[in-house]
């Protein structure tokens, strides 16, 4: 079965009480298991997707802002210590080798001991650790590509697309960035951040940040609108808004979001939430 499961929504590493988790999908595709990003709650969400960790296959890491990798290391392990042996790839940008070792040192002690005490293949033996940059990155059955887009301020921010018997690509945190419709062209699901600029002062004025964190917002994502003209100008066969802001505002609804697409694109939008199934 070919499906895609939005694991966590929420753009931003903050979660509040029955919100939204942070960004981490699941894509299952010709019977590779490939996780897409991993922030806070990641395992507990393949979990209840159905997953069983053994089977650990493929990780990708678009960037390496909290709310993408701040649970990666804990899946991992506790993939490992649900019975995972055998080889994970972890494929990220610039800076994820130095993630992987910071995260093997610090739990070193609780590691030694299970591989002593519990006869585990060292963590070592099981994950190997891949740093890409735009272009082709995997070939073959399952062929995925990057194509670096702007998240001011970090350098190393990439989409990614996946290609077997259906097409999927992922924009992963970009500002509104045209090249993005050609690398997606004719995908048959596009699965974009987005943002309502209403919602902007609101959060603004809720974290206290000011006018540095409404900069951010507005040079590094993407308006809802501006996601569906990638759609449309991609010739994508469903748009999926993810990484949202906000995602937990209940003054903003489904219909928002919606209305914004709508004055651009007719086709097919879909607005993400935790735990959402797509079939393939």
């Amino acid at each position: 079965m070919n499906r895609l499961v939005l694991l966590g929504t929420k753009g931003g590493p903050a979660i509040r009480a029955k919100g939204a988790m942070p960004t981490s999908t699941l894509l299952e595709l010709d019977g590779r298991r490939v996780v897409v990003d991993c922030g806070l709650g990641v395992t507990k969400a393949l979990v209840e997707a159905g997953m069983d960790l053994k089977t650990l296959d493929l990780i990708f890491i678009t960037h390496l802002h909290s709310d993408h990798i701040l649970e990666l290391g804990p899946l991992i392990h506790t993939a490992w210590t649900t019975g995972l042996n055998t080889p994970v790839t972890l494929y990220g940008p610039e800076g994820i080798e130095a993630y992987w070792q910071g995260f093997l040192q610090s739990l070193a002690y609780d590691i030694a001991i299970r591989v002593e005490d519990e006869g585990r293949t060292p963590l070592t033996e099981l994950i190997r650790v891949q740093t890409y940059a735009e272009g082709p990155v995997l070939t073959g059955d399952l062929a995925v590509s990057a194509l670096w887009v702007p998240h001011p301020p970090l350098q190393h921010c990439y989409a990614l697309r996946f290609d077997g018997s259906k097409s999927v690509t992922l924009s992963g945190d970009t500002a509104y960035h045209p090249p993005l419709a050609e690398f997606a062209k004719g995908a048959d699901v596009l699965l974009h951040e987005a943002m309502l600029p209403e919602a902007v002062e609101l959060i603004v004025k809720k974290t206290g940040l000011g006018d540095k964190l409404r900069a951010h917002l507005f040079a590094a994502h993407t308006k809802a609108d501006d996601c569906a003209r990638i759609a449309q100008a991609a010739g994508v066969g469903q748009l999926v808004l993810n990484h949202l802001i906000p995602a937990d505002d209940p003054r903003f609804t489904a219909e928002d979001w919606y209305q914004r697409c709508a004055t651009v694109w007719n086709g097919p939008v879909t607005l993400g939430y935790d735990g959402l199934e797509l079939l393939l």
